[in-house]
């Protein structure tokens, strides 16, 4: 079922895939996209969760067919979004799953609402992000050019090359999702995080907490995975073969058979 709610301001968009056997004592898994895509990037996920768990997944604000405000957005705006969906569905906790700007916001969630969350899970994302002007490019391009312009660039960053070859149907697919995103959503997303450093706070996060990376992912890399492990204790570190930024996607079984594993200890 999809669906919208009013809430902490915007309309977010998002989708309760019930669990297939209609246990309604099921928890609940909930899952955060990343920059440039929507609820959908996470349908490889839904047939193994829905086995065991209820899973709820939503459009980040400026994403898919969630409010896209003029407004600045930032890290804190993003955590209210989620805990005002939550609120609203009139669900108390959640397996959390972000990837990308989904496990950014991901972190200042679980230091705030630990109450809220079973477990955290954080995929192909970092704590800080390198002092650079990349994206100021990019946000320069998607406003003189458009968002058409940045599809090229971030299916090389998110796949890797033997992949964007043999797995045509679904590249189209994400150069779909991508151009489905608008501008102004993106560049309010990025100048949310562009400059973000929260390292600090990793040390306060005592939410079970897997982290997961694709070997070759160059956007958020292993070693930014290996800073979240070395700050979060007691968390688990998962490398993924043969997969850049979009794992759950590129190696969808490894991935589904690592954090299903993880969900269920």
């Amino acid at each position: 079922m999809k669906t919208t709610l009013d809430a902490n301001g915007i309309t977010i968009n998002y989708k309760l895939d019930p669990q297939k056997h209609g246990d309604p004592d099921a928890q609940i898994v909930m899952l955060s996209n990343s920059l440039l895509s929507n609820h959908r990037m996470w349908d490889d996920q839904i047939d193994a969760l829905t086995e065991i768990y209820t899973v709820l997944r939503y459009d980040t604000r400026g994403h898919g067919d969630t409010t896209a405000p003029t407004d600045p957005y930032s890290l804190d705006i993003f955590v209210e979004d989620v805990i005002a969906l939550l609120d609203g569905l009139e669900i108390k906790k959640v397996h959390f799953v972000g990837l990308s700007m989904g496990g950014f916001l991901a972190q200042p969630l679980a230091v705030k609402y630990p109450e809220r969350l079973i477990s955290l899970s954080l995929c192909d994302t970092a704590c800080q992000m390198p002092v650079s002007g990349i994206w100021d490019d990019r946000i320069a391009t998607a406003k003189n050019i458009g968002i058409d312009a940045l599809v090229e660039g971030n299916l090389e960053r998110w796949f890797t090359e033997p992949f964007r070859k043999s797995g045509a149907r679904k590249i189209e697919f994400i150069k779909d999702m991508i151009k489905s995103t608008s501008v102004q959503g993106f560049v309010n997303c990025v100048n949310a995080f562009k400059e973000m450093s929260q390292c600090h706070i990793l040390s306060d996060i005592k939410t079970p907490t897997l982290i997961i990376v694709g070997e070759s992912d160059y956007s958020c890399p292993v070693s930014a995975a290996e800073s979240l492990y070395a700050g979060i204790t007691g968390s688990q570190l998962e490398i993924i073969a043969n997969a850049a930024h979009l794992p759950n996607i590129e190696q969808k079984n490894k991935f589904n058979d690592i954090l299903l594993d993880f969900l269920q200890k």
